[in-house]
């Protein structure tokens, strides 16, 4: 999609917030002004535990609080830096210029949806073609912490939408299946990610619920993201790291939900480097 044709879809998603409008765009001309760089290729928003998760050559750092309208990440486990990463492609000998998030805001943070995606939509007007999302979300299956999902598909519990106004977008294929492909050999499990607002976990009840109804995980987070960006035009899939075991009879301790995602470290960085050779291959 091209950047005239993301602001008129920008547009139509806030079409009672032009000051939004003009910060988002005023954000993508900061990256590009601090980066050097005309665009980016591919946005990566890392999930908590997973902001050191990346290695590459680090173009830029920019605080996530300098984008007009985005507020610096709270929450644990999050930081609070949008970096210009470049990742070389062995095959080819090119390279992918990526913007990592090593941080997000929340529902669940007081934060509106329109707040929550506002990173998102000024990357996307940054010309990103893709975007990895990823998070450490609760179990609702007999697997292993540090287990990675790929997500195939998404429940919206959480009661919100990024748009405001009429905005009817269709979402039934919202998870890029080709990018999924290149995804999967790097994950030991796929299945339907549900997002609810939080900040409490779900209760027993909701659990059983949830997992009867197909969700395999659930979370607070990556979902309005999704929705945005789909709607801008960039190709969306996302990861989900085993943090928690929601139906376990042991409460999981706060050092094994950062273990857990230290330990997929290997795979999240292969997934990319994969991910990367295969946008590389599709310039």
């Amino acid at each position: 999609m091209s950047a005239e044709s993301r602001e008129v879809k920008l547009a139509e998603a806030l079409p009672h917030a032009p000051g939004v409008r003009e910060e988002i765009v005023a954000g993508a001309q900061l990256v590009q002004e601090r980066t050097g760089l005309a665009g980016h290729d591919l946005l990566i928003t890392l999930g908590s535990g997973l902001r050191d998760a990346l290695e590459g050559e680090v173009r830029a750092r920019i605080p996530l609080a300098d984008l007009p309208g985005v507020p610096a990440p709270a929450a644990e486990g999050h930081g609070g830096e949008l970096l210009s990463l470049d990742i070389p492609v062995a095959d080819s000998g090119g390279t992918v210029h990526c913007l990592v998030a090593t941080g997000r805001n929340h529902l669940y943070e007081g934060f509106s949806p329109t707040t929550v995606v506002q990173l998102s939509r000024v990357a996307a007007m940054c010309g990103v073609r893709a975007a990895l999302l990823t998070n450490a979300g609760g179990c609702l299956r007999e697997w292993e912490l540090g287990d990675i999902m790929l997500i195939d598909n998404h429940v919206n519990l959480s009661g919100e939408s990024p748009f405001e106004g009429a905005v009817f977008v269709d979402i039934w294929k919202i998870w890029d299946e080709e990018l999924s492909s290149v995804l999967a050999p790097h994950t030991s499990r796929r299945g339907v990610y549900a997002i609810m607002r939080g900040p409490e976990f779900q209760t027993e009840a909701e659990s059983i619920l949830l997992r009867a109804g197909g969700v395999d995980m659930v979370g607070m987070s990556t979902v309005m993201e999704a929705i945005a960006l789909h709607q801008l035009g960039v190709r969306v899939c996302g990861l989900s790291v085993t943090s928690d075991l929601s139906f376990s009879s042991q409460p999981t301790a706060h050092e094994d939900v950062l273990a857990a995602a230290r330990g997929s470290y290997p795979a999240v960085r292969e997934a990319i480097d994969d991910l990367c050779a295969a946008l590389a291959a599709q310039v």
